[in-house]
């Protein structure tokens, strides 16, 4: 944990029914993803992954409550160990006087700009039966035609994170069902031009299937660092 006081990259955090675990390298809460830029971490109470995943309104306070504190311990920027947590990204950022990117969803808008009109961003999540539409930010029905969604429900890493507490998934069982995942979208739609990881957990395998795959891929670490990048 950093002092209070200190510039610190705040996250609101899942339930562990314990002690945080050891950051993995190149997870959200490695520090070494930011140029050893301090993070610190509040527990939004009553979140256990399943609860967040499938979205419930009364978890609202408690994430305000979560981000007040960040913010007094010296949080210059907030994000979230869960993309699913996009469902309070307005109520966050209006209670709090610093940068609020609660989920790498908030992307979407901008990644479908990036890409040629022909072309299909694909979304791979933990769970898409939840992956609703109200998270993406788009209401032209031709941008969200240009977005398809693949899940990796399951398998271990979602199967681990829902247990109480929740269990550390082997990178190489990651790697393997979100490689396998992607291969099913693009085998779907030869149209994927991009790829955007929903899920928190995926960053320690980005850059493996950046190489193995050729397309771009953006995930929470890319905005968390964006972020901090305009405000460090």
């Amino acid at each position: 944990m950093t002092s209070q006081g200190a510039r610190s990259l705040g996250l609101l955090s899942l339930e562990e029914g314990g002690p945080p675990p050891t950051p993995q390298p190149g997870s959200i809460v490695d520090p070494a993803i930011y140029d050893d830029f301090p993070i610190i971490t509040e527990t939004v109470a009553g979140a256990w992954a399943n609860i967040v995943i499938r979205g419930d309104p009364s978890l609202e306070p408690a994430c305000l409550a979560a981000a007040r504190r960040l913010v007094e311990r010296g949080a210059i920027a907030l994000s979230a160990d869960c993309g699913f947590f996009m469902r309070h990204q307005t109520a966050v950022a209006a209670a709090v006087n610093v940068p609020v990117a609660m989920s790498s969803l908030l992307l979407v808008p901008t990644l479908l700009r990036q890409l040629p009109y022909t072309a299909k961003l694909a979304i791979i999540t933990a769970d898409s039966r939840h992956c609703s539409e109200d998270l993406l930010g788009i209401a032209d029905p031709a941008d969200r035609a240009r977005v398809v969604i693949g899940g990796i429900e399951g398998g271990k890493h979602l199967r681990n994170a829902l247990m109480r507490p929740p269990i550390p998934t082997d990178v190489a069982d990651t790697e393997k069902e979100v490689s396998a995942c992607i291969a099913q979208l693009r085998a779907a739609h030869p149209q994927i031009a991009a790829l955007l990881f929903e899920c928190t957990g995926f960053p320690m395998v980005t850059p493996v299937i950046r190489r193995s795959t050729g397309l771009p891929i953006y995930d929470i670490t890319d905005l968390c660092r964006l972020t901090l990048a305009s405000v460090v």
